[in-house]
């Protein structure tokens, strides 16, 4: 994917890192790409955020100070309009538990700091072409009840 195009799928992104650097390159990376970008930069700023507005994907760091990401990744679980939102969780933290513990929550993606920009884009990409087909796949079925109910 080159910087100069325009992804297939755009997306809105919520990009959660408590490290302002980390927050403000990633953010620029993902403009580039055509994106629409917000960000926070702790567990409860991400929940808030998210209480305002709709994402298609969760950009998140897990260590973080207060709630970390794990622990943003629990209440995304529990809340209804969140559950589904993908998450690509950003950690220098590259052990099995960390890892096991993020995919028992349910997250789609997880990448090692330092961050490859090639494989972030691939990756939130990804995950916007599956939310691309699953509205595809629910309005169809929507069309397909509507008419069997006729």
């Amino acid at each position: 994917m080159s910087q100069q195009n325009t992804p297939a799928v755009p997306g809105r992104i919520l990009i959660v890192d408590d490290d302002a650097n980390t927050l403000e390159i990633l953010r620029r990376w993902l403009n580039r790409e055509g994106h629409a970008t917000v960000s926070a930069d702790n567990g409860a700023a991400c929940l808030a955020a998210l209480a305002k507005d709709a994402f298609d994907v969760i950009v998140l760091d897990v260590m973080m100070p207060g709630m970390d990401g794990l622990q943003v990744c629990e209440r995304l679980r529990e809340h209804p309009s969140w559950r589904t939102i993908p998450v690509v969780l950003l950690t220098a933290k590259d052990d099995i538990e960390t890892r096991s513990r993020g995919m028992l929550l349910g997250v789609s993606e997880y990448l090692t700091k330092p961050v490859n920009k090639l494989e972030l884009f691939a990756r939130v990409q990804a995950q916007l072409h599956s939310r691309e087909l699953e509205r595809k796949l629910d309005a169809t079925a929507a069309t397909v009840a509507t008419l069997a109910a006729k």
